[in-house]
Order: structure tokens, then sequence, then C-alpha cells
């Protein structure tokens, strides 16, 4: 919520969980015995359930509001005279999603690096690399 102009983020299903029942919302947990692994068949989550990461794809889905300079101007105040006035007419660009998809992802990249780091840091990056492998080893023995 810090990106200018972001009114509402969602994570998964996000808000449209509001119109489902749990049984269509929660993601079911199978096994593969050929591939020794679990998995889900759906990532209504979004790859996050608790506040971690449950090893699903992360999909995140942010919402922005509309430019504010308009070419057919809203109705306003003039502030000197109290009487109403049309808004002013500037220049605008068509939209700004784009420009904000950029600063988005980088937000969250920044997000998971700093969550990342917290969990496996180290004074160098072959300390963070060799803790990060450890921990895929420990992962693996269960």
């Amino acid at each position: 919520m810090s990106i200018q102009a972001i009114k509402g983020v969602e994570i998964g299903l996000g808000f449209e969980m509001a119109n489902r029942w749990g049984s269509e919302v929660h993601d079911e947990i199978f096994y593969d015995k050929r591939k020794r692994r679990f998995y889900r068949n759906r990532n209504n989550a979004g790859g996050l359930e608790g506040g971690i990461t449950n090893g699903e794809r992360l999909v995140l889905r942010a919402v922005m509001k509309p430019l504010s300079t308009l070419r057919r101007p809203l109705r306003s105040v003039n502030v000197r005279t109290k009487k109403p006035a049309p808004a002013s007419i500037e220049r605008s660009d068509i939209t700004a999603v784009p420009a904000a998809s950029v600063v988005a992802e980088n937000s969250v990249a920044f997000t998971l690096a700093s969550a990342f780091l917290e969990k496996f840091g180290g004074d160098s990056l072959p300390e963070v690399e060799r803790n990060y492998k450890a921990y895929l080893r420990q992962l693996r023995e269960f």
C-alpha cells in the first residue's frame, strides 16, 4: 500500500473469496508417490497461507485508482469564491499501469529478498548460499 494510487492488493483469489464457500476456496493437498512430493491441484491461496509461502506460485494483484486528470472536467468548487466551478483540464497520460507494475514488481521482489536474507542471511553471498543449500537438504530428509 506504499505505492501511490494503489487502493487494493489481493493474494490468490483475494476479495473473490468473500463470494465463495470455504469448500470452493481452500486448496486440497495431495501426495504423488511416484514423484515423492506433496502438491495441490489449484492455487486459490496464491502461494501464501498463514503469512507463510506454501511452495506454490506466489500470485499478487493490485488495483490502481484512475488518474485524477480527465479530459472531461468533474464538478468542483473555486477555493476563493466558494462557488461551483469545473476542475482544470491538464495533459495526462492515458494510463500509469505500466509504470506502476514495474514499481510493484520491484517492491514485492525487495520484500521477498529481505525475508529470504532474514532466514538465510550471513556476512557474505557464499554464506547465504551455504545456509540455503543446507535448508534444502534438510527439507529432502522429510
